[in-house]
Order: C-alpha cells, then sequence, then structure tokens
C-alpha cells in the first residue's frame, strides 16, 4: 500500500515533468518564429567638441553629439513568447590605436506591439567620449540599430534592424562656448 506522502509525491513529479517539457516546447518555438526585420538609420549631424571627463578632471577628452534619424517596423519580432524588445543604436569605430570600440548612444525598451514601429528623430543619450583623448585621426564610424528579443521563456535573441550604408567620418573638434 501507499501512503498518501508517496501518492501526492508522484502526482507533483508527474505535474512538474509535464510542466518542464510544456516549458521546453515553448522555448525552442522560440527558434521557429524567427523574423528579421529591416529599417534605415540616417545620421543628420556629428558634432565633436573638447571637455574634461567626470572622473578624470586634469584629462581632456573629445565628446560627440549625434543627430540621427531611425524608422523601423518591429512588429514581427512580437508573438506570443515575446516579452519585451531592447532597442540600441550603436558607433562601431576603431581608435587611433587600432582598438576596435562598440559604443551604445541610444537605447529604448518596446514592451507593445503597437509601439513597434519606430520613427524617431533623436540624439545620443549617453556620453560618447573618446577614452584616447581625441577622434582625430579615428577611421568613420558605423552606426547601428540592433534588437534584444526578451521572451517570457526561453533564451535572449539578438539581431540588427539597420545599419548606415556608408561609414560616418568625425568632424575636427570644436569648442561649443
Amino acid at each position: 500500500m501507499h501512503s498518501i506522502y508517496s501518492r501526492i509525491n508522484n502526482i507533483s513529479g508527474i505535474l512538474s515533468t509535464c510542466l518542464m517539457v510544456l516549458l521546453l516546447g515553448i522555448s525552442l518555438s522560440s527558434f521557429v518564429f524567427t523574423a528579421d526585420p529591416k529599417g534605415s538609420l540616417e545620421i543628420s549631424s556629428i558634432q565633436v567638441s573638447p571637455g574634461k571627463a567626470r572622473r578624470y578632471h586634469n584629462k581632456n577628452q573629445d565628446f560627440a553629439f549625434v543627430q540621427f534619424n531611425v524608422s523601423a517596423d518591429l512588429t514581427p519580432l512580437f508573438n506570443w513568447n515575446t516579452k519585451q524588445l531592447f532597442l540600441y543604436v550603436g558607433a562601431e569605430y576603431t581608435d587611433n590605436k587600432g582598438v576596435r570600440n562598440e559604443v551604445v548612444i541610444w537605447d529604448k525598451i518596446v514592451r507593445r506591439k503597437e509601439d513597434a514601429d519606430i520613427n524617431i528623430q533623436g540624439r545620443n543619450k549617453y556620453a560618447f567620449r573618446e577614452l584616447s583623448s581625441t577622434f582625430r585621426k579615428a577611421p568613420p564610424a558605423h552606426y547601428t540599430l540592433k534588437y534584444n528579443v526578451m521572451p517570457y521563456v526561453g533564451i535572449l535573441t539578438y539581431g540588427e534592424a539597420a545599419r548606415t550604408i556608408e561609414p560616418v567620418a568625425f568632424p575636427e573638434s570644436r569648442d561649443l562656448s
């Protein structure tokens, strides 16, 4: 004879196994429902000005101020397993020492499918500064609109929705005051 505790243990074991199989099926279905959204990203203007870094008060650095236009339809990324999207505009460039840099200059979280049709004219939200002091002689930068799909169940998926066609050069540094 089985006691009540062993029967409860068996039932909870069967239910937890069924739940795990269901969650595994949901997370594997994320690979089936993939979308490749396309958009456009244009850089309106870039201004470079000298300034002082917060951490290093005695060190002068160049700061870049980027104006951009983003338009993308990201609604295909939303399905029944999509919780939210994390969008970000990044600059990819190589500095004077040959080190490849990727800098996030703007981001946004999209929680609803209705808000996933993006048309934004904006500027960088975060400081875009060169650690080696100056953007002078730095090769032009590519700007990208990337996204992370955050599902309810499963792994994060990353992708790129837009990229500047030609790299954009940094102008000469000038004082904004």
